[in-house]
């Protein structure tokens, strides 16, 4: 009882902070819908709503400390029913099975993919003898072979003959489920063609916003240098398809990749320059000046601002996000409120996680709030302590110093949990990047934005290029650095709850217990180190097979299966480089890949059809993998096609002579985004 009493004690002392815990409660009543294993009914949902809204009622003119308990548990149940709600939502038709045949559709989206193939995702789509209520919503499509036919557009109705197939699941069990990440894009299948594409009635005008999006940020490349020109239409528009593999790659090792998304620094960098820009302006002009409030003139022309950016960077998730978090900042300089508070930050995930609880899930919300929320607290510290960053003079240049740290390490455990890498020269990177960005680079895109109607953008253009020529050269510099990059090893599901829930411990709580979030983190380092890689991988399709070894992991092909190459290599924590994992495959032969194991005998990987002419056995001991269905009866273990399509990616793990078998499709459950495996065929005869 007196622990009880204590804990009721110290949670009256949290009065007036309870708020900030809201998104707190709200994700994990998120998390926990995303964590089951099986797809909760409607009904369960329904009950998950009045069971919130009754805990809410129960809680009104309770004690503060009951009724705090009361609404935190309604959070949760509302996070749980309206994760479920959202995913029924937007819910579409997924294609089951394998399709090769005439493509229709108009396109909504251009960008490009890790190989820097172009990548179309066409929306009214038509496929040849689908019925329109199986046919998926989006579709997206790689261009490869001959690209001769017409440049695709915005808006444009297109046509052209590609390979399409369902999403695709995990390429290991508990890894990154493209098949949930398509399903609240929308997007019910992918795939490539060889094709040109084709326009189909190209004067039928459609995406306006699209249009003059992509219109914008080929007029900004025609007007830039051509090796800031990708860089230069990324930060204004969104469109990353002219960066080059290599500017790409630079500035990921030198941790600067996220000034290319239009996230919280950019948006917050663009609302501070025209709010600032419009109070100087007033005050200039006398009259205006003692007759208007400034601050709330410049406010709301930063908020416009930050919507038009908003539109013309194509409205993105991390866009969204960012402009939610300066929207609430600025509203709260309307309303007299501290504009940069835990309050606000709090105000802003809830309102994020409400329009996309998926959001939740992906590393761009994770590190965005990681880091402000790390440096409302940090910077809030020091001014509510009277702590001075230095001489006058020097204060600007410790508080890059400061903020480039603090963001740093707020975002690195979700950097290297999600990315597997961790960028040693990432903080001098930022601290001569970043102030390049807020001072020469956003306003020189703000004062070319208002000038270009004049035609005077040159010189605007010209400064800014000159900032994002230095920031590439920064990235260059510190890339090839020796020791510029580690890989580090994917962790279990369980370490990133921990991290989040006690870095939101540290922040939050208002005692001294609040430290014991610190050892929550610790412990969920202890967990990171000791993970367990499988032993064995083998591809849903049974195209390619990893073993562990004591040089690393040893691939069966140097070349295909390349998506699931670089995950797995990714997250054994190594250089994700397929040609030479496979030079540590023993096997000489082409098409019959056979590798020795410790006490499990072989593993044999035949990887063509023609290899099972002059296959000659296994032994009972042995595993076997096969790429084609055959009907022979092996003695050994055998995974081919139909197993692997019941399974899905396969991990197993080695201890002695036992074998620890895990499906990845009994690893995530069956869920809502989780279709039957795409059945052999076509719509062509």
């Amino acid at each position: 009882m007196r622990v009880v009493t204590e804990f009721r004690i110290a949670l009256r002392e949290q009065q007036g902070h309870l708020f900030n815990w809201g998104p707190v409660c709200l994700g994990s009543g998120i998390g926990f819908y995303f964590l089951l294993r099986f797809e909760p009914t409607v009904v369960l949902l329904w009950l998950s709503a009045v069971l919130a809204l009754t805990l809410v009622l129960l809680g009104r003119g309770r004690e503060a400390d009951v009724s705090a308990w009361l609404w935190a548990l309604a959070l949760i149940c509302a996070g749980f029913s309206w994760a479920g709600a959202r995913a029924h939502i937007v819910a579409a038709p997924v294609l089951d099975f394998r399709y090769y045949g005439p493509v229709e559709g108009r396109v909504v989206g251009l960008d490009r993919s890790a190989s820097d193939a172009l990548r179309v995702t066409l929306s009214d789509v038509v496929l040849e003898r689908v019925a329109p209520d199986r046919t998926p919503k989006h579709i997206r499509v790689s261009l490869h072979g001959d690209t001769a036919g017409v440049a695709p557009r915005p808006g444009m109705l297109v046509g052209t003959t590609a390979h399409l197939s369902g999403p695709t699941g995990p390429v290991e069990p508990g890894g990154f489920d493209f098949q949930r990440h398509a399903w609240f894009q929308g997007l019910g299948a992918v795939g490539y063609s060889r094709v040109p594409m084709v326009a189909l009635h190209p004067e039928r005008a459609a995406a306006p916003v699209f249009s003059k999006r992509r219109a914008l940020s080929e007029a900004i490349q025609d007007r830039m240098p051509a090796d800031v020109a990708g860089f230069a239409a990324a930060v204004t528009t969104g469109d990353r398809s002219a960066i080059s593999p290599d500017v790409l790659e630079a500035l990921r090792i030198s941790n600067l990749a996220h000034l290319l998304a239009i996230s919280g620094l950019h948006m917050g960098l663009l609302a501070a320059f025209v709010f600032g820009g419009v109070r100087f302006g007033l005050a200039l002009v006398p009259a205006a000046a003692l007759r208007v409030n400034s601050k709330k003139v410049a406010a709301v022309t930063a908020l416009g601002a930050s919507a038009a950016y908003l539109v013309m960077s194509g409205g993105s998730v991390s866009t969204q996000r960012a402009f939610v978090m300066t929207s609430v900042m600025l509203v709260a300089v309307l309303l007299d409120r501290r504009a940069l508070s835990l309050r606000a930050v709090a105000v802003a995930a809830m309102i994020v996680l409400i329009l996309r609880p998926e959001a939740l899930l992906g590393p761009g919300f994770q590190m965005s709030f990681a880091a402000t929320t790390a440096l409302v607290a940090v910077f809030g510290a020091l001014r509510d302590k009277d702590i001075k960053l230095g001489p006058k003079w020097m204060r600007p240049v410790s508080a890059v110093v400061v903020s480039s740290l603090v963001a740093g390490l707020a975002t690195a455990p979700f950097a290297a949990m999600h990315f597997n890498n961790l960028a040693h020269y990432g903080l001098p990177a930022n601290l001569l990047s970043v102030p390049v960005m807020g001072t020469i680079v956003v306003p020189a895109a703000v004062v070319a934005g208002v000038l270009s109607p004049l035609g005077l953008e040159a010189a605007p253009l010209w400064v800014m290029a000159q900032g994002l020529a230095w920031i590439q050269g920064v990235a260059a510099y510190f890339s090839v650095l020796d020791g510029a990059r580690s890989h580090v090893v994917t962790p279990d599901q369980v370490v990133l709850p921990l991290v989040a829930l006690g870095a939101a411990w540290l922040v939050l709580w208002r005692r001294p217990a609040r430290w014991a979030g610190v050892g929550v983190m610790a412990l969920a380092g202890v967990l990171w180190s000791q993970t367990e890689r499988p032993d064995i991988l083998i591809a849903e399709t049974g195209g390619l097979v990893g073993v562990m070894t004591d040089k690393g992991r040893a691939l069966s092909k140097p070349k295909g299966q390349g998506f699931a190459a670089r995950n797995w290599l990714e997250n054994d924590g190594v250089v994700p480089d397929q040609v030479a994992a496979a030079s540590l495959w023993t096997s000489d032969e082409k098409r019959t890949r056979i590798i020795s194991m410790e006490g499990v005998g072989s593993l044999i990987h035949l990887s063509a059809k023609r290899a099972l002419d002059g296959f000659e056995g296994c032994k009972e001991q042995d595993i076997l993998v096969l790429s084609y269905e055959t009907d022979e009866v092996w003695p050994c273990q055998t995974y081919g096609p139909k197993r692997l399509a019941t399974l899905g990616a396969v991990a197993i793990h080695l201890d002695g002579n036992e074998r620890k078998i895990i499906g990845a499709k009994e690893a995530s459950g069956q869920r809502l985004w989780h279709k039957a495996p795409p059945k052999q065929g076509t719509t062509r005869d």
